[in-house]
């Protein structure tokens, strides 16, 4: 079973760049994040047409979370159970072929010390909160998603550069520790030990060219779904396509 992440920077302008991937390497599920539309404008029908159904949690112009699957979605589940009314658009969960999917949007905290950081923090929280009231360790769980913080410096390609600012700050990290403490295994890190591998490069001043990039989009898994994990990898190919997203998809294979 083939498990992939990708956050897609606007679904309806990167159509052409998500179909082009699906036809190649045929996933049986996709997580996609910062979807940026509301459920009823979502591709739904273009995706059926290849073989995908589709569970979307969205929002008008701003975050929203989706999955494809080629396998029945079971028991979808959309934002935190208390969220109020016009919350942010950022957790789905569904059961797959008997693998709890949670797919998530972390928020990006716009910059350390603001209340952007602080709501970046609560969130991240009440994401640990979650997986320690709804999930058990013993079970196939699976974490996807644009977690916005890359965990260590072999994650960055300036960790100098980076330190003390969003998506690597010391509180980002430790929080996303935290999440991790509940019982995960970081996929691609189970079986890729050394440094610059990135999921997502800047737009400007050539950053995927010269691969300065952060890996801040992960699958991470429980246990006993690690121990099926054969295989996982970052696809930088995506990002070199015209007009693409500027993070790239990240797939996990299972036996």
């Amino acid at each position: 079973m083939k498990i992939a992440t990708w956050n897609v920077n606007s679904i309806t302008a990167r159509l052409p760049v998500v179909t082009k991937w699906l036809e190649t390497e045929r996933p049986d599920v996709l997580c996609l994040q910062e979807i940026k539309c509301i459920d009823e404008k979502f591709p739904a029908e273009t995706f059926s047409e290849m073989g995908y159904q589709s569970k979307t949690f969205g929002q008008r112009t701003y975050n929203g979370v989706a999955i494809l699957s080629r396998k029945p979605i079971e028991t979808v589940e959309r934002g935190f159970p208390d969220d109020e009314e016009g919350a942010h658009a950022r957790l789905l969960s569904a059961m797959i072929n008997d693998i709890h999917v949670v797919n998530v949007y972390i928020p990006n905290g716009a910059f350390v010390g603001s209340d952007k950081y602080a709501f970046k923090l609560k969130w991240m929280r009440r994401l640990r909160s979650l997986f320690d009231e709804r999930y058990k360790r013993s079970g196939r769980v699976l974490l996807c998603g644009d977690f916005n913080v890359a965990p260590e410096e072999r994650d960055v390609h300036d960790p100098e550069l980076w330190e003390g600012r969003v998506l690597f700050s010391r509180r980002e990290r430790e929080a996303l520790a935290h999440i991790k403490e509940w019982g995960f295994v970081d996929a691609f890190r189970q079986h890729t030990e050394e440094g610059g591998h990135y999921s997502w490069w800047d737009y400007r001043q050539g950053a995927f060219r010269r691969n300065a990039g952060l890996r801040i989009d992960h699958i991470w898994v429980s246990k006993p779904l690690a121990e099926k994990c054969t295989a996982s990898w970052i696809d930088r190919e995506p990002r070199a396509w015209e007009r693409p997203s500027d993070h790239t998809p990240v797939v996990a294979e299972f036996k």
